[in-house]
């Protein structure tokens, strides 16, 4: 085990406040059932890209943003569906892991955008470069609950 989950975010459509859960459905090839992208009615950017599923943000991320910058943004507030503790996201891009039973692939770190700081909080695009979460999709479906453990997936084809 590398990390766990802290909490669970969706939203009805772009733009929506985030509604926090304590289970989540994560279906192969859609999102997570009751979020935005799942659905098909999220906020895209003109560059689509991949991972397009899941997003997630590290607690730590949102701690050092309070830390270094004195924005405070709670984990609902970042809009990441997943949010995690004691795992090196970054370190996951182009790579397989486990969520719960959930199994993803990190497609892309989820950068901040100037749409974020909008429905968050002013400075939190600045203090989250880099440290914004990743993108993910849905390789093997399931039920993703706060406290679920994150591990690195062994003997799957890890992708370069």
């Amino acid at each position: 085990m590398l990390g766990s989950v802290v909490s669970l975010h969706v939203a009805s459509v772009g733009g929506a406040p985030m509604q926090t859960i304590d289970e989540a459905c994560a279906v192969v090839g859609r999102g997570i059932e009751g979020d935005r992208y799942f659905a098909g009615v999220g906020t895209y950017s003109k560059d689509p890209g991949s991972g397009r599923h899941v997003t997630l943000i590290e607690i730590e991320a949102l701690e050092g943003l309070t830390r270094d910058y004195g924005v405070e943004v709670a984990p609902g507030l970042a809009r990441r569906n997943i949010t995690t503790r004691g795992v090196a996201l970054n370190h996951f891009v182009a790579r397989e892991f486990s969520v719960g039973s959930v199994v993803l692939r990190g497609a892309r770190l989820c950068e901040p955008c100037a749409h974020l700081e909008r429905l968050s909080v002013r400075g939190a695009l600045r203090g989250l470069i880099h440290r914004g979460g990743l993108r993910a999709e849905i390789i093997a479906s399931g039920t993703i609950r706060v406290g679920d453990a994150i591990a690195a997936v062994e003997g799957r084809r890890q992708f370069a």
